[in-house]
């Protein structure tokens, strides 16, 4: 039995070839993973009754080990992550105790021309050349790719850590991911770094792809996990996203992020980018840290005017405040909010109050403002996961009926679909439930909560899918005879 050794690079190379139309295959078989998972029958090896629960062991070094079993169709898995100590202060700062109107939250720029943004809240930056440093004291600038907006040069609110110092004391995830078909032989063996966040995001894109708009698009964080979000979005949606805001601690990481996104490889001269040039993007980038003067304002203009928020940070405290999204002037638009970044009780991306709101029964005739719909629920990836490990839905108290599978709603879909074709109708692709019950109207219009901890089904069908690519287009180590 052959065995297929896929690197930290080899599988960069893999993810970074994939087209929309890969994009969407993948999520296909991930959707009918998830449907088989949620059904909890043994009709198939996807069911909840063959998926173990992963084991979690905290070291005495503060460093986390995740063990993570699965099992499927094409075989099982076993994947084994090891994340570092978050570092002092991860996520962002808490805008109640943020005050960023002393002169050493400002930051002076140099060698920039400023030009008003047409938004008129940030000013648009352009510098002949990227990572450009001034020659005054604390003064940098940064370029960013394509029609970009530099919101904030500096790297947060500790001015005393360098940016060096900063990166390394950053949360590391490594790990691997081991692949077996049904009689046990290993058949792959991939390094699961960038497999993981990819397969985050592939799952979170799932409810993207339906939404009415996605003009405003908001990002917190700029790891791996935001940018694979950001990529995934980008190809699925990206004529339909003008404005990409990232809001982050570090700059640097941010602007790197944008770049990589327009230009993954650099160093392979042959690279045709699935995106495009960042040259043709319509899509205007935005990057704001919390040492911006007006960090508290923009939070709030870019949640606000967000169609969806993608949460990608170990925080153990709220983005923002609840406020943002539960006021009347909150919940005028429809948004779709994927949390994936906090993936213990304690870390939390949002407050509490806003996963409250979304469940707590809602009579549309009281309510003299307007408003998007509610749909009763947040829509998780496991429901027993994130009962004992998301730290929103456990700081907020949530039941388990207030939270519904992903998986589920490929089965309400499936059952829709079932009653069309009996009925003799035309059965389209896409998102098509039942008229009548409310269901496509929220979750194409209306405020969506997405939670995700991870899924170890996930990796089976990502990593198999995976593997058959690289094997197709001759990428990584082939071991005919591992066994």
């Amino acid at each position: 039995m052959p065995l297929t050794v896929l690197s930290s690079n080899e599988v960069s190379r893999v993810l970074h070839s994939f087209t929309k139309e890969d994009i969407e295959h993948l999520q296909t078989q991930l959707a009918d993973a998830l449907h088989w998972y949620s059904t909890s029958a043994d009709e198939n090896d996807y069911c909840s009754d063959y998926q173990p629960e992963r084991i979690q062991l905290k070291r005495k070094d503060g460093s986390t080990t995740l063990f993570m079993p699965a099992s499927g169709t094409t075989g099982q898995a076993v994947k084994v992550l090891n994340m570092g100590p978050p570092a002092t202060g991860s996520g962002l700062p808490s805008l109640e105790n943020l005050s960023l109107d002393t002169d050493s939250s400002r930051s002076s720029i140099s060698g920039t021309t400023a030009v008003e943004s047409p938004r008129g809240s940030i000013s648009t930056f352009a510098s002949s050349e990227t990572g450009q440093t001034g020659g005054g004291s604390g003064s940098s600038t940064s370029s960013v790719p394509g029609n970009g907006t530099a919101v904030s040069p500096g790297y947060g609110l500790d001015k005393t850590t360098s940016p060096s110092t900063r990166d390394a004391t950053a949360t590391t995830i490594r790990g691997s991911l081991t692949l077996m078909d049904h009689e046990g032989n290993t058949t792959g063996l991939i390094n699961a770094t960038e497999l993981t966040a990819f397969r985050t995001a592939l799952a979170s894109t799932m409810l993207l792809k339906k939404r009415h708009s996605v003009h405003d698009l908001t990002v917190f964080g700029a790891g791996k996990q935001a940018y694979w979000h950001i990529r995934l979005a980008l190809l699925l949606r990206g004529p339909e996203i003008h404005h990409l805001n990232i809001i982050t601690r570090n700059f640097d990481s941010a602007r790197k992020c944008i770049m990589r996104v327009y230009n993954p490889q650099p160093e392979d001269a042959d690279y045709v980018n699935p995106i495009g040039s960042k040259y043709n993007s319509k899509t205007k980038a935005n990057i704001l840290t919390p040492s911006h003067t007006e960090y508290q304002r923009l939070v709030k203009d870019y949640v606000r005017s967000s169609n969806v928020i993608f949460c990608c940070t170990p925080s153990t405290q709220p983005l923002f405040p609840a406020s943002y999204l539960t006021n009347p002037e909150g919940r005028k638009k429809g948004r779709y909010v994927a949390c994936v970044g906090s993936y213990a009780p304690h870390m939390i991306e949002l407050h509490p109050d806003i996963l409250r709101n979304a469940v707590a029964p809602h009579h549309e005739h009281r309510h003299l403002h307007k408003r998007q719909k509610e749909g009763g629920a947040v829509i998780v990836d496991t429901v027993s996961g994130c009962l004992k490990e998301a730290g929103e839905v456990v700081q907020a108290k949530l039941l388990p009926d207030q939270v519904v599978e992903l998986g589920e709603l490929f089965m309400l879909k499936r059952e829709a679909m079932r009653k069309q074709e009996e009925r003799g109708e035309k059965v389209e692709s896409g998102c098509n439930f039942q008229e009548g019950t409310g269901l496509k109207e929220w979750l194409t219009r209306g405020n969506v909560i997405y939670k995700s901890v991870g899924l170890g089904l996930m990796d089976v069908v990502v990593g198999h899918g995976v593997v058959e690519m690289a094997v197709q287009r001759g990428m990584g180590t082939r071991i005919e005879d591992f066994d």
